[in-house]
C-alpha cells in the first residue's frame, strides 16, 4: 500500500464543485486515515508530504476566504499532516537526506519548495516581479530585497554601531568586523576569512582557476568585478569622474586616490621613518627601503626588485620589448615615463616649473637639479679632493681629471 492508494487531492476547481455534505464528507474519511496511517506508524518521508500539504493549505485559505468561516475539521486533517512534514523536515537536518531530486541536474534538496525554486533556474522562471521597476525574480524573498532599494528601507540595524542594513545576511558579515570572527578557513595554506565569497575567490589562488573570461581578447580573470574593470580598456568606459577637477577613471579606488591630490591626504605613515604616502602600495614600496627586502627576481638574469612593476619593466631588456610607440616619429619605448618625456620634444610642453623665478622643465629630475641654483646645494662629492657638484654629471667629468680617462 502507497500513500497515494489511500489519499485524494483535488484541484480548487473541483473542490468547488462539492456540495458541503461531500466536502465534510471528504474531511472526516481522509482524517480518519491519517490517524489510521500514524497509529501503524506509516513511513511518511516516503511521500511527498511537502507538496500535498501545501495544495491542502491553499484549499483551506481559499475557502475561508470566500466564506469567511472558522477553521474546520478539515483544518485538524491539515494539521497532522502539516505535523508530519515539519517533523520530516527537521529530521532531515541530522541525517542529511535530500529526497527532492531535479531531474534535469540531479541536485538533490531537503525541501519540496526548495527543489521548486531550484527548477527556476533551468527555466528561466521569474514570477515575482517589482510593481515600481518591472524587475523580475525567481524568489519571493529577492522581490522584498529588491524593494527595499527604491523604500530605503533598512530594518537591520547593528547593535554596536548603529549602522543598517536592508538584508539580514549582509549585518551578519558586517557584525563580524566588531567581532573578528573569519569562519571561513583555507584548506590548503590555513587563512581565514570573513565571507564565503571571499574564501572562494581566495580559492582560486590555488586552483589557478580564472571562470570569467573576456570576450573580446580572451583575458581570464578570478573575479567578476575585475573583468568587469577589464572591459573598460575595450570600451573606454570611465564612469568615476572628479568633482574638482572632472577627470575619469575606470576603476573607483582610482578615484579615491586622486582626491587626495587634491586634499593633500597621506593616510598610510611609515613607523620607522614618519614618512607619509597618499597610497598603501607606495608605503609597502618605501618600507623596503628600510628593511632591504627585494621579493621581485628576474628568473632570467637573477636581478631582484623590490616592485613587481619595476621588475615588469626590468624583464623588456632582455626581450627588447618597446610597446610605447610615438605617433608623430614612430619611436618606440620600453618604460611609459620615457615615452610621456618624449612626448614633451613634440608638444612644447613643460609641466615642472621652478616657484622662485617661473623656469619651466620637461622633467621633473630637471627642476630638481636647477633649484640647486638657487639653495647653492651641492650633493656629489669627490671622494678624493673632496670637491662637491650640483649634478652628478658634473661629478663624473671632474672624476677624469684624477683617473687621467679621455672622454670618448
Amino acid at each position: 500500500m502507497t500513500y497515494n492508494d489511500v489519499h485524494i487531492d483535488f484541484t480548487w476547481q473541483e473542490w468547488a464543485l462539492l456540495d458541503i455534505s461531500q466536502k465534510n464528507l471528504y474531511k472526516d474519511v481522509m482524517l480518519d486515515t491519517y490517524k489510521n496511517l500514524n497509529d501503524i506508524g506509516y513511513s511518511w518521508e516516503d511521500n511527498n508530504i511537502e507538496e500535498h500539504s501545501t495544495s491542502s493549505t491553499r484549499h483551506e485559505r481559499h475557502e475561508r476566504s470566500q466564506t469567511r468561516v472558522k477553521p474546520s475539521v478539515y483544518t485538524q486533517c491539515h494539521n497532522a499532516v502539516e505535523y508530519n512534514s515539519h517533523f520530516q523536515r527537521h529530521k532531515r537536518t541530522h541525517n542529511g537526506e535530500k529526497p527532492y531530486e531535479c531531474n534535469q541536474c540531479g541536485k538533490a534538496f531537503g525541501r519540496y519548495s526548495h527543489l521548486q525554486t531550484h527548477k527556476r533556474t533551468h527555466t528561466g522562471e521569474k514570477p515575482y516581479e517589482c510593481d515600481q521597476c518591472g524587475k523580475a525574480f525567481s524568489q519571493h524573498t529577492h522581490l522584498q530585497t529588491h524593494k527595499r532599494r527604491h523604500t530605503g528601507e533598512k530594518p537591520y540595524e547593528c547593535n554596536q554601531c548603529g549602522k543598517a542594513f536592508s538584508q539580514q545576511s549582509t549585518l551578519q558579515m558586517h557584525k563580524r568586523t566588531h567581532t573578528g570572527e573569519k569562519p571561513y578557513e583555507c584548506n590548503q595554506c590555513g587563512k581565514t576569512f570573513s565571507q564565503q565569497s571571499t574564501l572562494q575567490m581566495h580559492k582560486r589562488i590555488h586552483t589557478g582557476e580564472k571562470p570569467y573570461e573576456c570576450n573580446q581578447c580572451g583575458k581570464a580573470f578570478t573575479r567578476y568585478s575585475h573583468l568587469q574593470t577589464h572591459k573598460r580598456i575595450h570600451t573606454g568606459e570611465k564612469p568615476y569622474e572628479c568633482n574638482q577637477c572632472a577627470k575619469a577613471f575606470t576603476r573607483c579606488n582610482h578615484l579615491q586616490m586622486h582626491k587626495r591630490t587634491h586634499t593633500g591626504e597621506k593616510p598610510y605613515e611609515c613607523n620607522q621613518c614618519g614618512k607619509t604616502f597618499s597610497q598603501h602600495s607606495h608605503l609597502q614600496r618605501h618600507t623596503r627601503r628600510h628593511t632591504g627586502e627585494k621579493p621581485y627576481d628576474c628568473n632570467q638574469c637573477g636581478k631582484a626588485f623590490t616592485d613587481h612593476s619595476v621588475l615588469h619593466v626590468h624583464k623588456r631588456s632582455h626581450t627588447g620589448e618597446k610597446p610605447y610607440k610615438c605617433s608623430q616619429c614612430e619611436k618606440a619605448f620600453s618604460h611609459h615615463s620615457t615615452f610621456k618625456m618624449h612626448k614633451r620634444s613634440h608638444t612644447g610642453e613643460k609641466p615642472y616649473e621652478c616657484n622662485q623665478c617661473g623656469k619651466a622643465f620637461t622633467r621633473y629630475s630637471h627642476l630638481q637639479t636647477h633649484k640647486r641654483t638657487h639653495t647653492g646645494e651641492k650633493p656629489y662629492e669627490c671622494r678624493q679632493c673632496g670637491k662637491a657638484f650640483s649634478q652628478h654629471s658634473h661629478l663624473q667629468k671632474h672624476k677624469r681629471i684624477h683617473t687621467g680617462e679621455k672622454p670618448n
